[in-house]
């Protein structure tokens, strides 16, 4: 074997690639993220976005969604859902219903709107609008057991 670490290097990536992909998954399915919250005693983070057409959601997606430290954390923290408004994008009637309930029972009044929530659907914390800082201020709103 000519290059046996080059041949390494590419297994490992091949190996790893599938669980880098996994980290921090985003769902639209609120019932199914709720019982996987219940499973592995994660809390849930509700993003309520205009995904395709609010600036500040997009932001808040890239300055903290996006970044590697959050990604970690929210690996072994948290079950991520996003309940999306868009304007372009169509949604199923099915998530569009769910959608509108959430934010019904929620009191959602702008865009975004963080809502943490542990496993009895108890709100930890709310956050509406973008706040600077990246993923070390989001993180630090949860609480001390969380971190």
């Amino acid at each position: 074997m000519k290059h046996p670490y080059r041949l390494l290097a590419v297994l490992s990536a091949a190996l790893l690639a599938p669980a880098l992909s996994r980290a921090a998954e985003w769902t639209d399915n609120y019932a199914k993220a709720l019982d996987a919250a219940k499973k592995e005693h994660k809390l849930l983070l509700l993003d309520f976005t205009g995904s395709d057409w609010c600036i500040w959601c997009k932001r808040i997606d890239a300055d903290v969604f996006e970044t590697p430290k959050f990604k970690d954390f929210a690996d072994k923290k948290l079950i991520l859902v996003t309940v999306d408004f868009p304007r372009e994008t169509k949604l199923s009637d099915e998530v569009k219903a769910q959608n509108k309930g959430l934010n019904d029972k929620y009191g959602i009044e702008g865009f975004p709107t963080l809502i943490v929530l542990d496993e009895n659907e108890k709100v930890v914390f709310k956050q509406t609008g973008y706040e600077e800082g990246g993923p070390d201020a989001f993180i630090a709103k949860f609480p001390k057991s969380v971190n």
